[in-house]
């Protein structure tokens, strides 16, 4: 494990979870367009997160190889993912985006977003944020004082 891996790890957690904030951005402010190029009201976006992992680690010796998981390496982005649930029915028989005919006349397809659970969300993503600098921060200063003890 070298000097730098602490930073890298929380490097790479910033970069994910800036990401995450942009992607959640753009929900909110799509949460009422109704007509997208794709055709039929906006989709939610979903950020999907895997840890990296690589061969060799660093295993305690002590440790039992059933309870060790392996060292951590960070996060990446596994891919965005439209949220397939269906959207909203709003009645409103004056938006020229309403249903004309069946069942559903005179309801919009609005898209499903909700803004409670995207600012939860995006509270979430902002502590992530936060913790993953307080942890570079912190692995700056301690290199630093080990440079301080080396003089």
């Amino acid at each position: 494990m070298g000097l730098f891996t602490s930073i890298d790890i929380a490097a790479s957690g910033l970069t994910a979870e800036r990401l995450r904030s942009d992607v959640i951005a753009d929900n909110i402010a799509n949460a009422s367009t109704t007509r997208t190029p794709e055709g039929g009201p906006f989709q939610r976006s979903r950020v999907i997160l895997r840890p990296m992992n690589a061969q060799p680690y660093f295993r305690l010796p002590f440790q039992p190889e059933s309870l060790d998981n392996g060292a951590g390496l960070g996060v990446r982005v596994a891919s965005i993912e439209k949220d397939a649930s269906p959207p909203r029915l709003v009645y409103d028989p004056t938006h020229p985006d309403a249903i004309k005919t069946g069942p559903k006349a005179g309801y919009v397809e609005m898209p499903n977003v909700n803004i409670v659970t995207e600012m939860v969300d995006l509270i979430a993503a902002s502590r992530a944020y936060e913790a993953n600098s307080t942890m570079a921060d912190g692995s700056k200063a301690m290199f630093m004082k080990a440079l301080e003890i080396g003089r």
